[in-house]
């Protein structure tokens, strides 16, 4: 057919479209409509397509579309029930925002004020990140059941705020390979900057800034506790990195080099190293069935702290991989950082 389809961030790097080309790189055309995000499966023969679609506060509608118009045939799920149920609830508005970092970057972010939000107060923040090579939680997208969990802390009093640090994706090579052989360095600094913009903020208590993540996420909550110890009071890590030498080396080697070759590297960006700068609360959760992130990491974690003589709360759930769930599992989990979250911050 001599014709290319493609997604693209070209709109925004929040938002996520579908687009048709010919092979000679003329008559591109947008076919996806709607500012949001647009995920795309292609039937074999490129005749149809099922589109995924949310934005904020929007769960998925998919629908089927022909090709090559893009033209929509039918929706097969558009998650009334669900859109009903969420008006019922007294939601915050998750609103964009954008920070400039000392050195002139400018970061993608997004804040969750409570529904009765008053500028005159002063609210604790917390701040929910991942911030690995290529990712980005900054989407113009539905959040699932993170995004109800923060609702729901919101509801208790809290903003919640996530912002892209540097090495996350859709902003171009250079924002994504700025990381390269110091993993960890730049995200940390980000995320850092990024919480004191939020202390100067009128509304914001700059005593009470948390931050929290899981796998990826984790490893940042723990150099932010550590390297950013002025900045955090508290933090929960979920299954985190604590030593890139414990870390499987096809992704590991390909951000980092070989050890031998980068030991500053691997050692400089390695939270084990600076468990004595903890200073806030720390919460260090881990599933012993993990698979990816190796309990290894957190018992590493534990030891190191412990041999700082720092008081830390950890909780480990038996058996459980690296998504640690099944059963009754998440509920605990969430209720567990909850209180967390209450208590601490």
């Amino acid at each position: 057919t001599n014709t290319a389809y493609f997604t693209s961030t070209e709109v925004s790097p929040l938002e996520r479209h579908l687009y048709r080309i010919d092979l000679k790189g003329k008559n591109k055309k947008q076919l996806s409509s709607g500012s949001g995000t647009h995920n795309v499966n292609m039937s074999p023969d490129y005749s149809y397509y099922l589109n995924y679609f949310s934005k904020v506060g929007t769960p998925v509608v998919v629908s089927l579309h022909s090709l090559p118009d893009g033209k929509q045939i039918k929706v097969l799920q558009d998650n009334a029930k669900l859109r009903e149920t969420l008006a019922n609830y007294d939601l915050g508005k998750q609103e964009f925002i954008s920070i400039k970092t000392p050195d002139g970057t400018t970061l993608n972010g997004w804040m969750i004020k409570p529904a009765n939000f008053d500028p005159n107060k002063k609210y604790p923040v917390l701040m929910h990140v991942y911030g690995g090579p290529g990712s980005q939680t900054v989407t113009n997208s539905w959040g699932g059941g993170n995004y109800m969990w923060h609702q729901l802390l919101a509801q208790k009093g809290y903003i919640i705020v996530s912002v892209d640090n540097r090495g996350t994706g859709a902003r171009g090579a250079d924002f994504k390979k700025v990381t390269y052989a110091n993993l960890g360095k730049y995200e940390t600094e980000d995320q850092i900057a990024a919480a004191k913009w939020l202390a100067n903020q009128s509304y914001v208590d700059k005593n009470r800034i948390g931050i929290w993540g899981w796998s990826f996420g984790g490893y940042m909550t723990l150099l932010g506790l550590t390297k950013g110890n002025d900045v955090f009071k508290a933090g929960i890590a979920v299954a985190p990195v604590t030593n890139w030498r414990y870390y499987d080396t096809i992704y590991t080697e390909r951000f980092l080099k070989k050890p031998q070759d980068n030991a500053a590297g691997y050692d400089d960006n390695s939270p084990v190293q600076f468990a004595d700068q903890l200073k806030g609360s720390l919460l260090l959760i881990h599933g012993t069935g993990d698979d990816n992130v190796h309990f290894q990491n957190s018992i590493a974690m534990q030891d190191a702290l412990i041999a700082a003589n720092k008081p830390f709360d950890s909780f480990f759930y038996p058996n459980r991989n690296h998504s640690i769930y099944g059963g009754k599992t998440r509920l605990h989990l969430y209720t567990k950082m909850t209180d967390f979250v209450l208590k601490n911050l």
